[in-house]
């Protein structure tokens, strides 16, 4: 019984260790990208029509999406498209890291809306797949909602938009995730 809670705080203890080893702040994000650090790569992992609405970072190397909308299938209960997991995720990483001759050693940070529904997902499924230093956002573009008071679910707190961090309303096509011909 003695070994098996040994074990066990062991698996605790590296649990921890990896989540506090996978995100970053957005202020430590700029700092590499303001550094210049060679070996980082910094992807947008939100779907392109969220970020025409919500806002971009120019600070951002490109946009993966992790999450595409199909908008062909309607969920009537949760009054949301259907998300998916982008099928060619890693293979766009992979082209992204190329165009910049990174090897799969590079730092990749994702950032999504929250940090928590892409960005340390798509993070955790980049480091399954050979990238041992893929990172996330911690609250990511736009940062947690305030729980109360007059503008009670609106995402003010933290994040890389309320972090006082570059932003724009407008997107950069040679940056932003497109199926058409550029």
């Amino acid at each position: 019984m003695k070994k098996l809670l040994i074990a066990a705080a062991i698996g605790f203890a590296s649990l921890t260790a990896h989540a506090t080893d996978i995100g970053l702040s957005a202020a430590e994000t700029y700092a590499k990208i303001q550094k210049a650090e060679p070996n980082v790569l910094f992807i947008d992992v939100r779907d392109p029509v969220e970020i025409m609405f919500v806002g971009f970072s120019d600070a951002v190397h490109a946009n993966v999406p992790f999450m595409l909308v199909d908008r062909t299938q309607w969920n009537a209960e949760k009054g949301v498209f259907r998300l998916y997991r982008n099928p060619d995720f890693v293979n766009q990483v992979k082209l992204e890291l190329a165009r910049r001759g990174l090897s799969a050693d590079a730092e990749i940070i994702t950032m999504c809306r929250s940090g928590s529904e892409r960005g340390e997902p798509s993070a955790a499924l980049l480091r399954e797949s050979g990238f041992p230093n893929a990172r996330y956002v911690i609250n990511g573009f736009q940062g947690d909602a305030i729980k109360d008071g007059p503008q009670a679910g609106f995402r003010l707190k933290n994040g890389w938009q309320n972090s006082g961090l570059p932003w724009s309303p407008r997107m950069n096509a040679d940056k932003i995730h497109r199926v058409d011909s550029r």
